[in-house]
């Protein structure tokens, strides 16, 4: 099967711009393997192939067609490899118009014609069989008309290529006023061209000696041409050539045998030592066979400093199959000193096997290398624990390096482990899963990503790379090892493939205790930065000594978790038995423990700043931003937790392993910002931030006298907790528990369960100190309201209206109802009802205090019960009914129509007088706005 060849690449064009039928020069690669390949040529749009020229696989000539395309790209197709592309343009110019005066130049193509001498043809342009300045000096024209010239030479021409050349006219015309040195210079320009074309001639004249030679030969048969040559002879006699000085045939061979008697002269010396040479040769020739041997020493010590081992070995191999058992003294001598320089050669590849750092190939080379050269001992299991050692002193390296760095107070770490090229493990991990934003704390830019990273993470990562970058060699040189692959087909033949196998069984338990000390130094290594409390005090001194203590937070363990992630997918890629790398899967298991509860642990410290953060900026529900905070925190924690949560084939689910703790754990999180709901509650008002405060009405022009930076009084601050209370409970509370559920939390029910009963706890107090501290006073004022002017229920006047009292207890409850509208609607009914119940309350106990009414006093009392019930008549509660009720039992029946009459009447004239106050009693119509 043919190979199959790549296309072409255009990757220069000589000009790069130019008008049509501009002559360019195609430089690119896999232009074609001939002239047949090339199917396809386009400049700008344009088939130029008819013009193209392939000079090599490198190099196309051809013109550029009048394309309708300015600027374009250069196209080169081929058989073999098709469609090609370009990495150039050529920029195609337009011709400019040229006048009948103008100047202008065109391109002269080049003519062949046929050399003799060299039996082939030659291009040359017309223009160059013109020499341009025959005498080789500077033109020097004077001012003479050339019609002056014409008619001082008449019938010749100042044209050196004419036939009727005129020297004196050229001269005149070109050289007038040219100085005499000039002209001594251009008469010895002249003298060299005509020696030159002497010397031509003779050559011409040597590279025809074969012809005269011919002629020679032709000549001395002559005499055997018989009446053929005297025919020639009579023609030469009636053309009169043979009439001049003899024979021209005669002459001719005359002159070709002086020159072949000289010849014979010249070359019987050369001849003579021809001989003597042949002789030598003979000798040489047996002698030839033993050379090998006696260059071989110093063309192993040129090898070797070439680095051409394969040819000092091949080299080395046929001269022992020769000369090994030789009886000769001499080629012992020579065979001894070639085994010195092998030996020489064994010691130097066994120092750049074991040499560090070292790629795959290499080692795979020299291990072959000292092999084929039967090197004493075993070079495959010693690079094996060379590089063991290697990886264990790089990782050990790598924490002392950030150790160092860190006791002479440096920052960011940038470490070269051993100038090695690739890519850092953590900036490949950064580009296929980047860290997930949005935690507590937000992660840094990229940009700054170098200077803001713990230095505890930047060791995983340096770490990660060591393992990444060099155990897998170390694993595949092991597996080679094992099957024998290390060796050539020499190795096989002489047995080292079995050899070595069976050293390879002998000694997996010491390989397999390699790989362990590997893992086990790396994942003490994580431990002494990350979970010192897990080493014990000898450990900790030979993998410890970080002394920066200050912990990491969860993202930044959510890092190193994904790195020792990466490092253990891509050792489980190398089918390293699980057993080996148990240990790694214990670290990642107590990462990630350890990652929840420091999650869980900052998220409580966070929530404590939120709450210290509240504005109590509220909107027309009375809710602050305070719960949405706070549900924005635990998704952001829950989101952090995301990787470490997750469950990766193999690894155990941590929230199933200690799901108590962590469910106790956010139980705490959310008391805390209870907490904290309580003791902003309790806050005095000089200890509260007023400069970003502000209020949120519905119907700000209903209360004009609060003001949007406010101040929230001691009442204000309890309704807008009560508010928010009553948020978390029907809706933070509940979206939690879904995102817990979402987030694999066990015992969502129970946390939903705790929290919710410990947020009612906190309503109810908060509920229970706000109409204490309203209802008592509106309560108090009732019974020295009744009885003030001296009244007496059995001796009063006919009944006028309601009293003062009366109105001021309903003017101070719709002072609470204003209150409470303005933070939430949705707490006017269960405030307004608790109030209404105390007064009702203590209204029927007053009135089953008073011993005996008059009937004006019945009138009176039953006239205020009854203007009050029916003024907050939409907030009774089953309670307040129940107390009106018993109330009004106590006075005494209205029998006269009279008196009834009366009561509706002052009724009717109360709720008139009254009808724009208690209004704000009727039920609204406005609906809360949903969040």
């Amino acid at each position: 099967m043919s190979r199959v060849r790549q296309p072409p690449l255009v990757t220069g064009i000589s000009p790069n711009e130019g008008t049509s039928w501009t002559k360019v020069t195609i430089r690119g690669e896999n232009l074609g393997t001939g002239p047949a390949d090339l199917v396809g040529l386009s400049i700008c749009g344009h088939n130029c192939l008819l013009t193209a020229e392939w000079m090599s696989a490198s190099k196309i000539v051809c013109r550029v067609g009048p394309a309708k395309d300015d600027k374009g790209e250069i196209i080169v197709s081929t058989k073999s490899g098709g469609h090609g592309t370009s990495t150039v343009s050529f920029k195609l110019l337009k011709a400019e118009k040229i006048g009948i005066l103008d100047q202008s130049a065109v391109w002269v193509d080049e003519m062949n014609y046929y050399d003799m001498r060299t039996d082939r043809y030659k291009g040359i342009s017309p223009l160059s069989l013109r020499p341009s300045n025959p005498l080789g000096i500077d033109f020097d024209k004077g001012k003479v008309p050339l019609k002056d010239l014409e008619a001082l030479f008449p019938g010749v021409s100042g044209e050196f290529t004419s036939e009727n050349f005129s020297a004196t006219w050229y001269l005149i015309e070109n050289h007038s006023v040219t100085s005499f040195d000039q002209l001594r210079m251009a008469a010895s320009n002249l003298k060299k061209q005509a020696t030159k074309k002497n010397e031509g001639s003779l050559a011409y004249v040597k590279g025809g000696l074969s012809t005269f030679f011919e002629a020679q030969d032709a000549l001395a048969g002559r005499t055997e041409l018989g009446s053929h040559d005297a025919a020639i002879h009579q023609r030469l006699e009636s053309d009169g050539t043979e009439r001049v000085e003899g024979s021209m045939t005669q002459r001719l061979e005359n002159v070709l045998n002086r020159a072949s008697d000289t010849a014979d002269t010249l070359f019987q010396e050369v001849l003579g030592r021809k001989d003597k040479a042949d002789s030598t040769r003979n000798a040489l020739n047996v002698l030839q066979r033993f050379k090998f041997l006696f260059n071989l020493p110093l063309n192993i010590e040129r090898n070797i400093h070439k680095g051409d081992y394969d040819v000092v070995i091949n080299d080395y191999e046929k001269a022992k199959s020769l000369f090994s058992n030789t009886e000769v003294s001499v080629f012992k001598k020579v065979y001894a000193e070639v085994e010195t320089r092998i030996g020489a050669l064994k010691i130097l590849l066994l120092d750049k096997l074991l040499e560090t750092p070292s790629t795959l190939h290499d080692q795979k080379r020299y291990i072959r290398y000292l092999s084929d050269l039967h090197a004493s001992g075993d070079p495959a299991w010693q690079c094996i624990s060379a590089q063991h050692k290697w990886i264990l002193g790089l990782m050990q390296n790598c924490k002392e390096e950030f150790i160092n760095y860190q006791r002479v107070g440096l920052g960011a770490i940038a470490l070269d482990l051993e100038g090695d090229p690739r890519p850092t493990a953590f900036s490949r991990i950064r580009d296929t899963a980047p860290l997930n934003k949005g935690g507590i704390l937000h992660t840094p830019r990229h940009g700054t990503w170098h200077y803001e990273t713990p230095q505890q993470v930047q060791f995983v990562e340096k770490l990660s790379d060591v393992v990444i970058g060099q155990l897998p060699n170390f694993w595949k040189l092991w597996i080679s090892y094992v099957n024998g692959s290390l060796f050539s087909e020499t190795g096989e033949k002489s047995g080292q493939v079995e050899k070595s196998k069976k050293n390879a069984r002998q000694r997996q338990n010491d390989f397999k205790k390699m790989i362990e000390e590997v893992t086990h130094r790396l994942v003490k290594l994580v431990r002494g930065a990350l979970l010192p409390s897990t080493l014990t005090e000898l450990e900790l001194r030979l993998y410890g000594g970080w002394e920066n203590k200050t912990e990491l937070t969860g993202p930044w363990l959510t890092q190193v978790i994904h790195i020792v992630r990466i490092i253990f997918e891509a050792l489980v890629a190398l089918e390293i038995p699980n057993d080996l790398l148990q240990v790694i899967q214990d670290l990642l298991l107590e990462l990630r423990h350890h990652c929840l509860l420091v999650t869980l642990h900052h998220t409580a410290e966070d929530v404590k700043r939120v709450a210290e953060k509240e504005d109590w900026v509220v909107d027309n529900e009375g809710i602050t931003s305070l719960p949405a905070q706070f549900e924005q925190c635990m998704v952001q924690m829950l989101q952090s937790l995301k990787e470490p949560m997750e469950t990766k084939p193999g690894e155990v689910n941590i929230l199933q392993l200690d799901q108590d703790q962590a469910s106790e754990l956010c139980v705490d999180i959310i008391k805390v910002f209870i907490n904290c709901l309580e003791q902003l509650s309790t806050k005095t008002d000089r200890d509260i931030d007023t400069s970003r405060m502000s209020v949120d009405l519905a119907s700000p022009n209903l209360f004009s006298g609060i003001q949007e930076d406010f101040c929230p009084t001691l009442e204000q601050r309890l309704l807008i907790i009560l508010s928010n209370c009553q948020y978390l409970e029907k809706h933070t509370f509940l979206n939690l528990a879904e995102h817990f559920e979402r987030h694999g939390f066990t015992g969502t029910e129970k946390i939903t369960r705790v929290t919710v009963h410990a947020v009612k706890e906190l309503d109810e107090s908060l509920f229970d100190a706000y109409i204490e501290r309203k209802s008592d006073p509106i309560v108090g004022s009732l019974e020295p309201g009744i009885y003030a002017g001296h009244f007496d229920w059995r001796d009063c006047g006919t009944p006028t209206g309601v009293r003062n009292y009366l109105k001021e207890a309903l003017v101070n409850i719709i002072t609470v109802h204003a209150e409470v509208f303005t933070v939430s609607k949705d707490l006017v009914p269960r405030v307004l009802s608790r109030i209404i119940e105390g007064v009702a309350e203590e209204m029927s106990r007053l009135m089953q205090c008073v011993s005996s009414f008059s009937k004006n006093g019945a009138i009176q009392a039953r006239l205020e019960i009854d203007s009050l019930r029916d003024a907050v008549a939409s907030y009774l509660s089953s309670e307040s009914h129940a107390s009106f009720k018993q109330a009004l039992e106590v006075l005494p029946q209205l029998h006269n129509g009279a008196d009834k009459k009366l009561l509706e009447e002052l009724l009717n004239k109360f709720k008139s007088s009254m009808q724009l106050q208690l209004t704000c009693f009727q039920p609204s119509n406005v609906q809360p706005v949903k969040r």
